[in-house]
């Protein structure tokens, strides 16, 4: 009974000390490899978690940017040719978009040549793209960069390995191994980030795309109703 009891704590043992944390393997003896390991893994993590916000944060903005009822330029319209400037005024206003706020400048340059009016929307539309387009240069910089940090934190584990190699003087393949193993984990976690990044930024760029279309087939729209009257 005893040497079974003995047999299953050692089992035990055994299980415990195979099952190891991502923690126990990038820490390993300890020294500047453990201290370099956790610090690349550090700021891989600062940039995943930098990348998820960018993205979730942008998405909500671009969609929410996005929407617009299909009524707007209708109603528009309607109080244009009724002469209701303060209502289409009115109406951009409570409208949150940048399609509305567009056509808000558009309304309040009415009277003006169409040339300046066009050139007044223009820029309101440029000022809006670039509200949009916030933080995506950083989500494409995270992009590049995080999986050459995770790279760079493999090259300085494998250096580390062969040091300590040269240093012990006989050296196993299952040591090898072990280090190797612990240096390409933060290239896999760069990788990862990286592909998430490049994803996310081209999805986003792809939404923003469908965003300028919509503000610049609006644009036409206005000025061809301000050109209305006069045909």
């Amino acid at each position: 009974m005893l040497d079974n009891f003995i047999l299953l704590f050692q089992d035990t043992s055994d299980a415990t000390e195979k099952s190891q944390s991502l923690f126990d393997i990038i820490y390993g003896d300890g020294g500047i490899g453990a201290i370099l390991g956790f610090t690349v893994i550090a700021i891989l993590f600062v940039l995943a978690i930098l990348a998820i916000y960018i993205f979730v944060e942008r998405m909500l903005t671009i969609q929410k940017a996005a929407r617009i009822d299909d009524s707007f330029m209708n109603n528009i319209r309607a109080n244009v040719a009724a002469g209701n400037i303060a209502g289409a005024k009115a109406l951009c206003q409570t409208t949150d978009s940048p399609v509305a706020r567009m056509v808000e400048k558009g309304i309040m340059r009415i009277g003006k040549p169409l040339r300046d009016i066009d050139t007044a929307i223009e820029n309101v539309g440029n000022l809006e793209i670039f509200k949009l387009e916030k933080n995506l240069s950083r989500l494409a910089s995270i992009a590049g960069a995080a999986p050459m940090i995770g790279f760079f934190g493999t090259v300085t584990g494998m250096i580390l390995a062969f040091y300590k190699m040269s240093e012990a003087g006989n050296v196993g393949p299952k040591e090898l191994a072990g280090g190797i193993y612990v240096a390409l984990i933060t290239t896999a976690i760069g990788l990862a980030i990286g592909i998430f990044a490049f994803i996310g930024y081209n999805l986003l760029v792809a939404n923003v795309e469908k965003v300028i279309f919509k503000m610049e087939r609006t644009t036409v729209e206005f000025m061809d109703l301000l050109q209305e009257p006069a045909a």
